[in-house]
């Protein structure tokens, strides 16, 4: 069974979101000359600019020092950029007026775990200073770990277990604290109860309880974990791990080796847990947390990363990739991230060489060439998508279920090469695959119509297109198209119809409503969807399908004569007869 995040938690997860403090607006702040500096960071903080946020915010508090809904906005704003240095100083005065604050309560205890005074934690006001439930009571109980206590850290763990919500993650806790203490016999008894579910828990148990099986000497046993967990995909740091254990290496334990490790662990877990369920902003929070408590906690850099790209916060993500030392084995995966994240920033050739240095790195990983042929095919270098997806393909097993969509994005290259055999052949090998792929089915139905080539065969892909994605408005142009050319134009005219209704905006989609109005003789209507459609091409542009010129030419002489200059043949309706 593959590895996947528990997802049992919504109740928790909302519980956290409505804790939070962050986005609070600080009633007192358009006073006395803070309303610019107030609302800069409003701004910014709605934006996820966090440094700007922080500077603004950090404006206000010193003509408000005392106001703790800004002090509160600066330790968050600090906090998501990784500053932890400078978010405990506010998070500290937070504390000292009183209030109460969950970001805050964060980074305090954030700070006496890596100041190592696990006392003080376990001292703590615990209504004033709560967090979350899960991380409260594991807090605890690594704090007893942290003070020598092993015995308390296991009696809090199994009081936590005895909340059915909490005791998936109590125990894989429990089972981390036992192998930090040397007890790998005690932590593989957790992980193998109830056949292993424990280790399905997360990627990362299934990696502890590896690294707990090679410490009791049972690589083998661990080999098994890895497959039964990971399967037999190619992935350099599950490569790395499979090649050690085949050697006959004993891996160290570094889940969670130490008491910060472990509530660094702590942290990232529940950002594991409500990922994708909570605000991409409020699931940062405890990524950073981990990774400040953990340096070498990369899955909490990784995720920090990708929590920051999905803000637009690209710059930031970036530089968060670029945290994971090259010699580590998550290395990869951390290019791979950045190369998304300088796409998305729209500097696609920085992406492209992240991509290329990648693909010399890799040569044998498909996933870096496909992910580069995406890139180029994106920027319309269709030859250099070729070759990307070439290599993919000579490194990726027969039986590979994503064989066919490799074959479908070569195809597309091709036919922009103007290669269309070699297009062809690449969909109809595709559909051999894939047989009812509406993707496919729908290009390579268009295609033929647009080349006026089996017709009959392109009407019945597209047919069964439209069968399997009736809301897609560019499918359902291609059924209109076809009946066109085939000169069943009533037929056309309700496909065109919907595709219009689907994507008003398009310019193909109008024009072609157009041409469908005016070989039906509603000459009026087919004007004013040329016009439409010019309306809808941004100046300057214009392609093969929606050329600004030829529209400007039907509207000036017709439909009937374009043909004619063309060449192509006149209008004239099919004889069903």
């Amino acid at each position: 069974m593959p590895v996947t995040y528990l997802r049992n938690l919504p109740a928790l997860a909302m519980a956290a979101i409505s804790a939070t403090g962050v986005l609070a607006t600080a009633p007192g702040a358009a006073a006395d000359g803070l309303a610019g500096a107030y609302l800069a960071g409003r701004a910014a903080t709605y934006e996820s600019d966090f440094s700007a946020a922080a500077d603004y915010y950090t404006r206000a508090l010193v003509r408000d020092p005392a106001n703790p809904l800004l002090m509160e906005n600066v330790v968050f704003a600090q906090l998501a950029q990784g500053r932890m240095k400078q978010a405990i100083p506010v998070a500290a005065r937070l504390w000292g007026v009183g209030a109460r604050s969950q970001v805050a309560n964060i980074v305090m205890m954030g700070g006496y775990v890596l100041s190592e005074d696990y006392q003080t934690i376990l001292d703590r006001d615990r209504e004033m200073h709560q967090i979350h439930p899960l991380v409260d009571g594991l807090l605890d109980a690594w704090a007893q770990m942290g003070v020598g206590s092993v015995d308390e850290a296991i009696k809090v763990f199994d009081r936590l277990a005895e909340d059915e919500a909490l005791r998936p993650f109590a125990l894989y806790h429990k089972a981390l604290a036992l192998a930090s203490a040397g007890n790998y016999g005690g932590a593989e008894a957790l992980f193998a109860a109830d056949e292993g579910q424990l280790s399905r828990l997360s990627r990362r148990a299934a990696l502890a309880r590896i690294e707990i099986q090679s410490q009791l000497a049972e690589n083998e046993m661990a080999l098994a974990t890895l497959a039964a967990a990971f399967g037999t995909g190619s992935d350099p740091a599950l490569d790395d791990i499979r090649a050690r254990l085949e050697a006959g290496e004993a891996l160290g334990f570094s889940i969670a080796s130490t008491p910060a490790n472990g509530i660094a662990e702590v942290f990232f877990t529940l950002a594991a847990v409500m990922n994708g369920e909570a605000a991409n902003d409020f699931v940062l929070m405890y990524a950073r947390m981990a990774a400040a408590l953990s340096p070498d906690h990369i899955d909490a850099l990784l995720l920090s990363a990708e929590l920051l790209d999905q803000l637009g916060r690209y710059e930031l993500s970036i530089a968060t990739y670029k945290q994971v030392p090259q010699d580590h084995p998550e290395y990869y995966a951390a290019e791979m991230g950045r190369a998304e994240a300088l796409r998305r920033a729209a500097k696609p050739d920085a992406a492209a060489e992240v991509l290329g240095q990648l693909v010399q790195d890799y040569p044998t990983l498909p996933q870096v060439s496909i992910s580069l042929g995406d890139l180029l095919r994106q920027q319309e270098d269709y030859a250099g998508a070729v070759a990307a997806y070439d290599a993919a393909l000579s490194n990726m097993p027969a039986e590979s279920g994503s064989r066919w969509f490799l074959l479908y994005a070569r195809g597309i290259s091709y036919e922009r090469l103007k290669q269309w055999p070699k297009a062809e052949a690449d969909f109809r090998a595709s559909l051999e695959l894939r047989p009812d792929s509406p993707q496919v089915l729908n290009y390579l139905g268009y295609s033929l119509i647009e080349k006026e080539d089996k017709l009959d065969e392109a009407l019945g892909m597209i047919e069964r297109a439209v069968a399997a994605r009736p809301e897609s408005g560019y499918i359902v142009d291609s059924l209109g198209w076809v009946l066109y050319r085939l000169g069943r134009y009533s037929e056309a005219v309700g496909q065109m119809e919907r595709a219009v209704e689907l994507m008003p905006v398009d310019p193909v989609v109008n024009d072609h409503l157009g041409d469908v109005y005016w070989a039906v003789g509603r000459l009026r209507e087919a004007e004013f969807q040329w016009k439409r459609a010019l309306s809808f091409i941004r100046s300057g542009e214009g392609d093969g399908e929606a050329d600004p010129e030829r529209i400007r030419s039907k509207l000036e002489l017709g439909l009937d004569a374009v043909l004619e200059q063309e060449g192509a043949a006149p209008l004239q309706v099919a004889n069903d007869g």
